[in-house]
């Protein structure tokens, strides 16, 4: 039975892959930090399949007790402050996180068990101001906000740590992926949430920021199956992955609100509020590489996955407000 710790576990991200490691047949340990008062939210349904154990990416003595006690044969680093509009209001935080934090891991992993292989999540937003269109593993990284500066710099000393020690490392640069247990601060979650509550009769509008943005978005559970095949390969290398499709925040609010028969023009309003300082236009990727090398596809289209999270997102609500 091949052991697999995954930090950032009681994520979106995480609880998907622990979800597909243990239908592997992969004893699953997942890494969380001390807390008085712990959320396994995303978890509960698999808690006594899994084991957690604490630690912290601030602390290396953490990560090295945790790699020798455990010896795992892969380690996906899942964790990150990931909310774009947060790391311009903490970007110390977003830099000590996802910069010197995968650092601290990747050098744990060296000094017990350089033979471990790693998953790095890279991101679509290090491409920001896009060279080219659609975005390829050769395609500059221009960043535009903290978070994805951050990004660029995991992504490299991920690269680093591959090309000096000879150790398997990967990047998986993914483009956007939402599920029904994304955060309710991303756009998509966002939008899904607040159709729901408009359509129970708990809201009059939505309040969004840019409508033109677009991304590539698609069904997080589909991109967790990338990130294993790139741990089962002879040689590591790094992979775009994404729907090769892309869609507005217009299109999402069209979906969303379509799908309960209501016109997204009589409730969504436009806040300056909600624009970043700096914008990523347009996303889109080319995975073909990881169509020819991992024979990777996706599964769930953009508009099945909107509706599975409006179907959430109502079943939620009524529940809550016992509709």
């Amino acid at each position: 039975m091949p052991t697999a710790l995954i930090t950032g576990i009681t994520g979106q991200d995480g609880s998907y892959l622990a979800e597909f490691l243990l239908n592997k047949g992969y004893r699953v340990v997942g890494l969380v930090r001390h807390s008085s008062d712990p959320s396994y939210q995303r978890l509960q349904h698999i808690l006594d399949k899994i084991e957690l154990v604490q630690g912290d990416l601030h602390d290396l003595g953490s990560l090295v007790n945790v790699m020798e006690e455990y010896r795992p044969d892969e380690v996906y680093n899942l964790a990150a402050q990931s909310f774009v509009p947060t790391s311009w209001s903490q970007p110390l935080l977003t830099a000590e996180v996802n910069s010197l934090g995968v650092t601290r891991l990747l050098e744990a992993i060296r000094r017990t068990n350089p033979k471990t292989r790693f998953y790095q999540a890279s991101s679509s937003e290090m491409f920001g101001k896009v060279r080219e269109v659609p975005q390829r593993e050769t395609t500059p990284f221009h960043p535009r906000s903290p978070y994805a500066v951050s990004k660029v710099y995991a992504h490299w000393i991920t690269v680093n740590y591959r090309e000096s020690y000879d150790m398997f490392t990967v990047s998986g640069i993914l483009f956007n992926h939402e599920s029904p247990r994304r955060g309710l601060e991303f756009v998509t979650r966002k939008v899904t949430h607040g159709v729901a509550k408009i359509k129970l009769g708990l809201a009059k509008e939505l309040r969004l920021g840019n409508l033109e943005a677009k991304r590539d978005w698609g069904f997080a559970g589909d991109y967790v199956r990338a990130m294993w095949l790139m741990l089962q390969q002879d040689h590591p290398d790094d992979f775009v992955v994404g729907s090769e499709h892309t869609h507005s925040v217009r299109d999402l609010c069209e979906v969303a609100f379509g799908y309960v028969g209501l016109d997204y023009h009589d409730f969504v309003v436009q806040d300056p509020r909600f624009y970043r300082p700096a914008e990523v236009d347009l996303l889109i990727a080319d995975a073909t590489k990881a169509h020819q090398k991992l024979n990777w596809y996706p599964k769930v289209s953009f508009e099945e996955m909107i509706q599975m999270m409006v179907e959430n997102d109502l079943a939620l609500l009524k529940k809550e407000h016992d509709l």
